[in-house]
């Protein structure tokens, strides 16, 4: 793929003009401290308050809370209260990846940089529709600090800035090498992982340069290993063998068929009798193929130099590589007579159409792991350039260039095109209706596999996506002029960059390969893009000072070009030197997804899918309803569109921060959040909802219900076979009429110093959804998010942290108060939560650190059975239970 980087001649002249601009400026002297470069401004500050609330987590808070890497951290920050299906939700597209979402907003409408510095997005598209960037593969070894801002930032970012920015910040300088070595399990058992991280630098003259080698290995947590969901109860048991008349539709009997497949699936395959018939099944079909914590191995390798060129010229160059391979396993290997067509047959023997199903068993292809899926990634960004002292002036200038690719093959095991004629024996044509015949032999369905006999029905396809970016960039800041109140302090930026993706499947599966009907294209597409902003600190009264930032962004792709002009701006009183009062308000956008704008037309199926329709006119609870659930789920035929336009956003805050003292401070912040133009696909599951609300409602005609009900396609109630099933569900993005949401975060710190008790250090973090609107479609009635049970973002969380240093003791109690959740048959809300971490780190020498971790002390796993198996709500909570880990650290060197 042709990814060099062109330099267009408008970007040209941007970046001339600010080196013209920077250049014509005098050096201004300010009595201030020293200014640090805080995320959400480009002009250097002296402390972290500013107009807008920005949240920092160091990197030594993230290993004594508890925090097992940077995404750990992140996603359990109280600003991030949306539901994410990450790496151990199970079925999901990419259970390789994890992302964050802000105030509930998606994690496409969070900007996550490094350094400052854009990543390429996970190149699979999060719920097969919108691209993230993903949190995997940050070593948090060498990571200095998290800094979060919550809001819209595109007036100084561009693009995807509209919940807020993540910037995690790489330590610059080390001296020596750091061995750190931590292992750790679960108390429930399963769950362990291991790392390995090498750490060190050294400065050689003009020369500062650090590395950083990680490798790290989880093990996957099956649900046979807590007891709770090891089996599926209340409901029927999953079919392991069975035959149907498809006429009548009734199960042909069995007989003794299932005593001789009794000790598949841990001995637990039974003949099972229901309305339609007796079936050989098991309850631990599903928990047996199930990995609720998906495996990893990574390997994480990092370096940096800074060069002294000069007085007032450093080079510096950075370098991130990262191999990632995850395994996990939602499904086993299953087979459907015909399954390519209706999944029926005409059988010769018995002269009527029928219909074969049958499960195979860990136990005949040498264990549930010969089925799981795997994914190999590699993650890799380079950046270089120059920073320093424009010659004669006062200003500050950075020239760079950054370029990043993320790499993802994907191996998921498939039943080849044979695996009919395998159980059925062969074809003998079709009937005048054109469904195909056989005269099969029954013996032959209920006969074991061999590992081997299993080989040679299915195979492996693989899937190659990339995604990648590239930028330049040239940014200078300093005095513009000085102004009665103080400086007038200016800073510029101009960009110009490429981005682009790939979605490569296997070749084999549009050429009959394998057993599906499925097709699958390549998708990919490219855009361009170019930037020019300012900002400016202007003093404006002796305690008032005010902030102004605009951008203009421009967007090439698909043929067509999208500009969109931003702004920002702030205000920071300090009535008193302790009191600050802050107020901000910011436009931003988001460029229409590359997924939604290049996505051909794609067809596949859902892991898993509940028929709502169903389940309500059968009067069945979802916690026993036989149509809750199945898995595989219904088919579905995505499209893109090429016309979609820019997302909207607007936001706003006021706030308060207090700091009487050095040893306390506390702030109050009010934000709001909304985003008109919300480019979206409804999810399988939400359609399915407002289907079946509105089919029992009557209501056929409202814009939503219309909508919905026209996605999904169902067969016929006059079917032979699976009448009124779900078909199909049509899925195509749409720019939604808007969205909006508004909340408050409050935080607090207090440290108590004392000569005989050492230094104790108290932290806390709130923030709460105070309202949250929807509507889809401007005909609609306002929809209140908030209320909707079928919403599973974070009402409310709580954080709060407890730190007492003494001598060469560090000793850290961590809480964590999830507000309340709807349960998973969004009826009712499930109650909150609070989960508790200890940390102690003891010095035992000058060289030598031993810590020890437990996360959720209390060995409390959330359960909740309203939606049926697996009996805890998944994305919400994790079923592992307490863990522990116990880490060493050795330094050698000065």
């Amino acid at each position: 793929m042709k990814t060099q980087f062109e330099l267009k001649p408008l970007a040209a002249g941007a970046i001339a003009l600010l080196c013209s601009v920077a250049g014509q400026v005098e050096a201004q002297e300010a009595a201030n401290p020293p200014s640090v470069l805080v995320t959400g401004s480009r002009i250097p500050r002296a402390s972290l308050e500013g107009p807008s609330p920005v949240t920092v987590l160091t990197g030594d808070e993230i290993s004594k809370q508890g925090y097992r890497n940077v995404f750990d951290a992140l996603s359990n920050q109280t600003q991030n209260s949306g539901f994410t299906q990450g790496a151990d939700y199970g079925n999901t597209f990419t259970p390789s990846a994890n992302a964050i979402s802000l105030r509930g907003l998606g994690p496409n409408h969070t900007l996550v940089l490094l350094n400052g510095r854009r990543m390429a997005d996970f190149p699979i598209a999060y719920e097969g529709t919108v691209n993230f960037t993903n949190l995997a593969n940050i070593p948090s070894s060498v990571v200095d600090r998290v800094e979060i801002l919550s809001g819209g930032a595109s007036a100084v970012y561009g693009s995807d800035a509209i919940a807020g920015v993540v910037n995690i910040i790489l330590k610059k300088q080390a001296s020596g090498l750091d061995v750190n070595l931590k292992a750790g399990t679960s108390s429930r058992g399963g769950g362990g992982d291991r790392r390995l991280q090498l750490t060190g630098g050294e400065s050689f003259g003009q020369l500062n340069t650090l590395f950083s080698a990680e490798f790290l290995e989880r093990d996957p947590l099956w649900s046979r290993d807590r007891d709770f969901m090891s089996a599926k109860t209340g409901v029927a048991p999953t079919s392991v063998l069975g035959r149907k008349n498809v006429s009548s539709g009734k199960y042909i009997d069995p007989a003794d068929t299932c005593s001789s497949l009794s000790d598949l699936f841990g001995g637990s395959t039974l003949r099972y009798t229901a309305k339609a018939g007796s079936y050989c099944a098991s309850p631990k079909v599903g928990p047996t193929y199930w990995t609720t914590q998906t495996g990893n191995s990574s390997q994480n390798l990092f370096g940096s130099a800074n060069y002294d060129l000069s007085a007032d010229t450093t080079l510096f160059a950075e370098a991130l590589l990262g191999f990632n391979r995850s395994r996990n396993n939602t499904r086993g290997p299953s087979w459907t007579s015909a399954s390519t067509a209706d999944s029926y047959f005409w059988n010769r023997n018995t002269a009527r159409y029928e219909a074969w199903s049958r499960y195979i068993s860990p136990e005949e292809i040498g264990g549930a792991e010969r089925y799981n899926r795997r994914w190999d990634d590699q993650a890799s960004s380079l950046s270089f350039g120059a920073r320093g002292q424009i010659p004669g002036t006062g200003w500050q200038y950075e020239a760079a260039y950054s370029a990043s690719l993320y790499k993802s093959s994907s191996y998921t095991p498939r039943a080849l095109a044979n695996i009919d004629s395998f159980f059925l024996g062969p074809k003998l044509g079709v009937d005048d209706s054109g469904v195909a015949i056989y005269a099969p032999d029954p013996a032959r369905l209920a006969r074991r596999l061999t590992p081997g006999e299993f080989d040679s029905i299915t195979g492996t396809a693989v899937s190659d996506d990339q995604s990648w970016t590239n930028t330049a960039s040239l940014s200078a800041s300093g005095v513009l002029a000085q102004l009665p109140a103080g400086p007038l302090k200016l800073a510029t930026v101009a960009e110009v960059g490429k981005q682009g993706f790939s979605n490569t499947p296997d070749a084999r599966i549009n050429q009959g390969y394998f057993n599906t009907v499925s097709t699958a294209d390549v998708t990919a597409g490219t855009r361009q893009r170019y930037a020019l902003g300012v900002e400016a600190g202007v003093p404006l009264l002796n305690k008032l000072d005010a902030t102004l930032a605009g951008r203009y962004d421009r967007y090439s792709f698909a043929g067509r070009q999208d500009g969109k002009l931003t702004y920002n701006t702030g205000l920071e009183w300090r009535p008193a030197s302790q009191l600050l009062v802050r107020a901000n308000h910011a436009t931003s956008f988001r460029a229409p997804d590359m997924n939604y704008i290049y996505k051909a037309r794609g067809t596949g199926y859902y892991s898993s899918t509940t028929d709502y329709y169903r389940c309500a006119k059968a009067g069945q609870p979802l916690a026993s309803c036989e149509f809750a659930n199945q898995s595989p789920g219904a088919d579905y035929v995505q499209t893109g569109s090429k016309d979609l336009r820019s997302e909207q956003g607007r936001s706003s805050g006021l706030g308060l921060v207090w700091s009487p003292s050095v040893n306390f401070d506390a702030s109050f912040d009010y934000w709001k959040i909304r985003i008109d133009d919300l480019v979206t696909n409804l999810s399988a599951d939400q359609l399915l909802r407002d289907e079946a609300r509105c089919r029992v409602a009557g209501d056929l005609s409202s814009p939503t219900c219309a909508d919905a009900i026209g996605r999904i396609v169902r067969n016929p109630l006059t079917a032979l076979n699976r009448p009124g099933e779900i078909r199909q569900i049509l899925v195509n993005p749409i720019n939604a009429a808007s969205n909006s949401v508004s909340g408050i975060d409050l935080s607090g710190k207090y440290v108590l110093r004392t000569s005989a008790y050492g230094v104790w250090t108290a932290k806390a973090n709130y923030s709460r959804t105070l309202s949250k609107k929807s509507r889809q479609f401007a005909g609609d009635a306002l929809n209140d998010d908030l209320e909707d049970l079928s919403n599973a973002d974070w009402r409310d969380k709580l954080n709060a942290s407890l730190t007492w240093n003494r001598g060469d003791w560090s000793n850290t109690l961590f809480l964590q108060r999830y507000g309340k959740v709807p349960n998973s048959a969004g009826e009712a809300y499930l109650t909150p939560t609070t989960l508790v971490n200890a940390s102690a780190v003891l010095r035992l020498n000058a060289r030598t650190t031993l810590s020890l971790a437990l996360n959720n002390v209390l060995n409390q796993v959330k359960r909740d059975s309203s939606g049926g198996w697996p009996y805890y709500p998944v994305g919400n909570y994790s079923p592992v239970g307490r863990q522990g880990w116990v880490e060493l650290n050795y330094h050698f060197g000065s």
